[in-house]
């Protein structure tokens, strides 16, 4: 087991340096001249090659994809697009933002108002390093437009050549950096100071003036840009109350026709708002500072125009898909764990013990890993892709069941449980493995327009994957100790659960700080009890500390590669050495306390919790005794759980996500043992069966 982990980690190692390689190969390119140009609320549906000729043109000429302009917010106003840009970290001005402040006149340039303010705002700090790091490379900047103003602004707040719009601008070559506004498209939407709580505001046919007019703008800029200029075209925000994916072009003679992608998102054809700062610096031949998180994106697959635009188009649809039907689904989810409980003791509480309610009790534990499984199916495709989704998870949960329940291991009370864990760890682990294809926009995983995280082990499936790994070895373990091997079953979780934890937070693969922290005490609590050792609360301490002493060595590891490799683990090391990390970390606490009073979320935890811990105090009313005899027939199940549990609860303490890693934990953990002790009840006890010694502490009635 020893010698498998080093492998591990040795070849999730070799993994690191294929992404540095790429950005370095990208940083490379001669400088020169760079045109950037803001297209604020502009998607891929937006463009065609009648309404939108300039656009498609420069399509055509360019590397394409789709950058999530994501900042602080929900929503990305084009104010908090060009801060970001201007930052090249998330910023933002604050809620019932619109369009940037109108420059100030000041020579043949100008000055942003308020740029004082702006720095002084928590999310504000860093506005200006694009504007500086030109300046002190001795480059001359010029801006057509407020948001370009702001984007090009120095830590002063000032350009050194400002025109208000195209024509304004007499000599397009005097700067070799350049960026232009283009708010034609934006300047409908924009009501009072600020964007529409509406998802869509305009007509469709008001929308298509809009955009051609933004088009005709485009092509009046590219008319007058020097023809030796590389040319970067992004929407920097959004439109209305929904986020969406905006365009992002990259006119370079090596990018035409390739999808476009970053070592940020390690995504092939999506990239975030300080990538586009770090593109600009490097097309200039600019250093980019080490606050920038952003890198230049990197070439990937060359398709047709109209292949590569329809599949953008068909990415921001299913990210938008999922984003719409999440909250429905997870109320849902919540409505049937608590009627299934409310059934369930209805039931067992006056001894009835119905195929039915353990059959339920796997079906609900199917449905987390079966939200990721479905993303084998075609659902996109369909005529109606929510629908598809949903019904494509539930038909997936009724297969999980009937492999459950149909093979030969059906006839131990513990078998069915440890095929629907097995599924979910292996499920889990193989998208880790193949760069999470599965828990991308997924109704448990993440989108790229909601824009929390692009790749990696979100927290629900971190959740899912510790309770699956925890009470799957558990399982294997009772069978071990049973047969007098229980050195093996103490090393089979924890080196299970080690190898798990170590994928859960490698930078690149899982690249989970929280779950690291909280996965390494639930290994623990779980070895110790199938090991028949006490848990103390001072244990219990020491293994979250433990867990937190990984995270950091695995953190400054990260710390250790090139910048424009590094995931946010290593980012985190620099922003604690330069003393930045503290907005970030409060605007987690915040998350994370917000969390607690979901109401999708906290009924499962309650209910689930509360019947857990009734059916195990009053087993006579709350379970006929059915949970105490699964524990007693099985008594490494206990452990499972505990650890499971453990996990859970600190999990829902260090992730910003709260309480959704608990009530994932229940959710999967209660379920599973439920069955056990339904089937346990029917299954005569064998008075030949070895039994299970005690080893510093009875490992069925066990302290914890």
């Amino acid at each position: 087991m020893r010698w498998a982990l080093l492998l591990l980690v040795a070849a999730l190692w070799g993994t690191l340096p294929t992404t540095a390689q790429a950005a370095a190969d990208v940083q490379g390119t001669a400088a020169g001249r760079v045109a950037f140009i803001g297209v604020p609320g502009l998607h891929w549906d937006d463009l065609d090659p009648r309404s939108t000729p300039h656009l498609w043109r420069l399509a055509g000429q360019s590397g394409l994809g789709s950058v999530s302009v994501k900042t602080v917010g929900t929503v990305a106003c084009p104010y908090d697009g060009w801060l970001t840009v201007s930052a090249g970290v998330r910023s933002a001005y604050g809620h019932g933002c619109a369009l940037p402040p109108v420059p100030e006149a000041q020579g043949s340039g100008a000055v942003v108002p308020g740029f004082k303010d702006l720095l002084a705002r928590r999310d504000g700090t860093y506005v200006g390093t694009l504007g500086q790091a030109l300046r002190d490379a001795g480059q001359c900047t010029a801006a057509v437009g407020r948001g370009a103003a702001l984007a090009l602004a120095d830590r002063t707040g000032k350009v050194d050549v400002y025109a208000a719009e195209p024509a304004a601008l007499a000599d397009w070559s005097r700067c070799r950096v350049l960026a232009v506004d283009v708010d034609e498209l934006i300047s409908p939407y924009v009501a009072g100071g600020s964007l529409p709580k509406e998802p869509e505001l305009l007509t469709p046919e008001r929308r298509r003036e809009a955009v051609r007019a933004a088009d005709a703008e485009v092509g009046e800029a590219l008319a007058r840009i020097p023809a030796d200029a590389e040319v970067l075209l992004a929407g920097v925000g959004d439109h209305g109350s929904v986020p969406h994916l905006r365009v992002a072009m990259w006119k370079r003679a090596d990018l035409a026709g390739a999808l476009l992608g970053t070592t940020s998102t390690r995504r092939e054809d999506i990239s975030v708002l300080p990538d586009l700062t770090a593109t600009v610096l490097t097309s200039a031949g600019v250093t980019v500072p080490p606050t920038v998180i952003g890198v230049p994106p990197a070439p990937g697959r060359v398709l047709p125009l109209e292949e590569a635009a329809a599949h953008l188009s068909r990415s921001d649809l299913a990210g938008t898909s999922v984003r719409s039907t999440t909250g429905l689904f997870f109320t849902g989810f919540a409505v049937v764990q608590v009627a299934f409980y409310a059934v369930a003791y209805f039931l067992l509480s006056r001894r009835r013990r119905p195929l039915a309610v353990g059959v339920a009790a796997l079906g609900i534990a199917s449905i987390p890993v079966s939200t990721y499984l479905v993303n084998l199916l075609p659902w996109l495709h369909a005529g109606q892709p929510v629908a598809a989704l949903v019904g494509g998870v539930l038909a997936l949960a009724g297969l999980i069941v009937l492999l459950a329940t149909a093979g030969p291991w059906r006839r131990h009370p513990l078998g069915p449980p440890a095929v629907v864990a097995g599924v979910t760890a292996a499920t889990l682990v193989a998208d880790l493995l193949t760069g999470t294809t599965l828990q991308f926009d997924s109704l448990m995983g993440y989108t790229a327009v909601v824009g929390g995280r692009y790749y990696g082990l979100a927290n629900i499936p971190f959740a899912l994957l510790a309770t699956a790994v925890l009470m799957g070895t558990a399982i294997a373990a009772d069978h071990l100790v049973r047969n007098g091997r229980a050195r093996v079953a103490v090393a089979l979780v924890t080196g299970l659960g080690v190898a798990a934890m170590l994928l859960a937070g490698w930078p690149g693969v899982g690249s989970d700080f929280g779950g690291v922290i909280a996965f390494v005490p639930g290994i623990a609590v779980t070895a110790l009890l199938v090991a028949g050792r006490k848990v103390s609360v001072l244990k219990l301490g020491a293994f979250c500390v433990l867990g937190g002493v990984a995270v950091s060595v695995i953190a400054v590891l990260d710390f250790q590669r090139p910048a424009a490799s590094q995931t946010h683990l290593g980012r985190f090391v620099g922003q604690v050495i330069d003393g930045t990390f503290l907005p970030m970390i409060g605007r987690k606490l915040g998350a994370m306390l917000n969390t607690m009073l979901s109401p999708n979320l906290m009924p499962i935890v309650i209910v689930g919790l509360a019947f857990l811990v009734f059916a195990l105090l009053r087993p006579g009313q709350a379970s006929a005794g059915l949970l105490p005899q699964a524990f007693a027939r099985a008594p490494m199940l206990r452990a499972g759980l505990v650890g499971a549990l453990v996990s859970g609860v600190v999990g829902m303490l260090v992730n910003d996500s709260g309480t959704a890693v608990l009530s994932m934990a229940v959710a999967l953990a209660v379920p599973l043992v439920l069955y056990a002790g339904l089937r346990s009840a029917d299954e005569p006890r064998d008075p030949g069966a070895t039994a299970v010694p005690e080893r510093h502490g009875d490992p069925v009635a066990g302290q914890v």
